[in-house]
């Protein structure tokens, strides 16, 4: 702690920390961070809070009462350097070989009682006790606070400086690209996410004098400044399959694609392995020289709407001149699910 006598001008030290962000390999990049929702409490009171204390005596000397009161003793309370990373993911996130972009989620949060800077690195290389090893690509910043990764939106970590209040937090995305060769399935590969606080890290009660918020002494507290979270992506034998087919009949009851001939689509979806295929949406659009035939998309046998909004398909309504099927949910014990629809040759 500073301690401050009275009357002692007090120094102020501003712009201390810059957050640094870099991948162990190979991409260096730095990032900004702004305070979010509490997450963990921090401890205690403050960093630079100013305790104060004044003792008194009194006394009767003679015929006269005196009170006497010491000096004030001023306090400053020193910065706790603390840290939590953790993994946000419910489960490994499922995975198959040559995949690029997947994510894994992960918060940070300053559990001392100061404003402080990280540096991040990550890497899935080297790990052990997983089966292969993912590539980190990029690391990006919950711009909007929504918790999930949003591409466009959400900040890439190469440009910028700032700091996480304490009691605050941030929300990381780490995107790798899985390995083609030698993955199976319900293989794990893990990554580590490493948190490093940029005043400082050692044993807990190590000392920075004037490194703290406002010029007063850091600490390191029970994290040591560091912190590591791992995790995982798990390869999936999951496979959604599409086929599709044309028939075409012309208008002297033949096959031939002539003008004015119909041809009538079908485009079977199928998912095999474990695990299920969230959110399936099929979209198909109408071929150059040809015209839609109205009323005549169907889902699995039953008659879809033309308009978007009031069932699971719709031609034009979601995207021009394009046909839109939203499938929802589809495991290996699913049915096909199987689009039919018309067109006419101009």
């Amino acid at each position: 702690m500073s301690h401050k006598g009275q009357g002692k001008t007090e120094y102020m030290k501003t712009g201390k920390n810059k957050f640094i962000t870099t991948f162990i390999a190979p991409i260096m990049l730095c990032a900004a961070f702004f305070g979010a929702a509490p997450d963990v409490a921090a401890v205690g009171t403050p960093a630079g809070t100013s305790i104060q204390n004044r003792a008194s005596v009194t006394c009767t000397i003679g015929a006269s009462n005196y009170t006497i009161q010491s000096n004030v003793n001023i306090i400053r309370v020193s910065e706790l350097i603390n840290v939590a990373a953790t993994w946000q993911d419910a489960a490994p996130v499922t995975v198959a070989a040559s995949q690029t972009g997947r994510v894994t989620t992960f918060r940070i949060t300053n559990t001392g009682n100061g404003t402080d800077s990280y540096a991040l690195a990550a890497t899935g290389a080297g790990i052990g006790g997983d089966a292969f090893d993912p590539v980190v690509t990029a690391v990006y910043m919950d711009t909007n606070g929504n918790g999930a990764y949003d591409p466009g939106t959400d900040m890439l970590a190469t440009t910028g400086t700032g700091t996480i209040g304490s009691d605050a937090n941030k929300t990381v995305f780490v995107l790798s690209t899985i390995p083609n060769a030698g993955v199976n399935a319900g293989d794990r590969g893990d990554i580590h996410l490493l948190v490093t606080s940029q005043t400082g890290t050692g044993n807990p009660g190590t000392s920075f004098p004037g490194a703290g918020e406002g010029g007063t002494d850091a600490v390191i507290g029970a994290s040591q400044g560091v912190q590591t979270a791992t995790g995982s992506y798990l390869v999936s034998d999951l496979v959604v399959v599409m086929n599709k087919t044309a028939v075409v009949t012309d208008l002297f009851g033949g096959s031939l694609a002539l003008t004015g001939a119909t041809v009538r689509y079908t485009i079977s979806v199928t998912v095999t392995g474990a695990g299920t295929a969230s959110g399936i949406i099929i979209t198909d659009p109408i071929p150059a020289n040809t015209a839609y035939t109205p009323g005549t998309l169907r889902l699995n046998g039953a008659v879809l709407s033309d308009a978007a909004g009031d069932d699971a398909g719709d031609v034009g309504g979601t995207t021009a001149n394009t046909l839109t099927v939203n499938a929802g949910n589809l495991t290996s014990a699913s049915p096909a699910q199987v689009i039919i629809f018309d067109v006419k040759i101009n």
